[in-house]
């Protein structure tokens, strides 16, 4: 299940906050008190309830809550004066405010059991099996808000007997291993993306394989 706000996807599969240039890390605790709100949304959360969900059966100061609730804050963006997603209902507690969708997703885990994601600099962007848009839109699955990048640039489609890429009529065009992609091109590990002035690293694995993500 993955929930959408704003510019934000919170994969409850994956445990994974995802932003416009891929995974925003949260510690654990940061991650259970974001999933609490957007679940109970937009009912309001009192800090004792809060408190308990987060560390049942153990005292710790009122404090430790403001902390993670400022650490989210920081992860998104967002002001406790004008918030965007995390109200503070003053000697009450907290509750999430930002319109959110819930989608089911099928990340790739079809029959064949493939896994495929792609690279950038430090960065990892999964693949869903299917459609999965590189650009600049802020639905794309491989988010790249650079001028040099369309907002539709191009996509790699992931099937159960492997993974293809497509340019999408950018404007600056799509490269695989150096040359031009004026057709759907078969997508094989390690090879390299160029996407306007981005090249990314294509990644897949099988279940079995011992391979590390890079």
């Amino acid at each position: 299940m993955r929930v959408t706000f704003g510019e934000f996807a919170l994969d409850l599969d994956s445990r994974q906050l995802l932003g416009r240039s891929g995974e925003i890390h949260l510690v654990p605790k940061a991650f259970e008190l974001l999933k609490a709100l957007i679940e109970n949304r937009p009912k309001a959360l009192g800090k004792r309830e809060l408190q308990e969900r987060l560390w049942p059966d153990t005292f710790v100061a009122e404090s430790n809550l403001a902390i993670l609730v400022s650490e989210l804050r920081a992860a998104m963006g967002d002001s406790a004066r004008r918030p965007r997603f995390i109200r503070t209902l003053h000697g009450f507690g907290y509750s999430f405010i930002a319109d959110a969708v819930e989608t089911s997703d099928r990340r790739s885990r079809d029959s064949s059991g493939s896994l495929c994601w792609v690279v950038w600099h430090r960065r990892q962007f999964r693949l869903a099996h299917g459609q999965n848009v590189i650009g600049r839109d802020p639905s794309a699955a491989v988010l790249l808000d650079l001028p040099s990048v369309s907002r539709r640039h191009a996509q790699i489609v992931v099937e159960i007997a492997g993974a293809t890429l497509q340019d999408l009529g950018s404007k600056n065009g799509t490269l695989l291993r150096g040359q031009r992609v004026t057709s759907a091109s078969a997508l094989q590990d390690g090879d390299k993306i160029q996407v306007g002035s981005v090249t990314l690293t294509f990644r897949a694995r099988t279940p079995g394989s011992t391979q590390t993500q890079t």
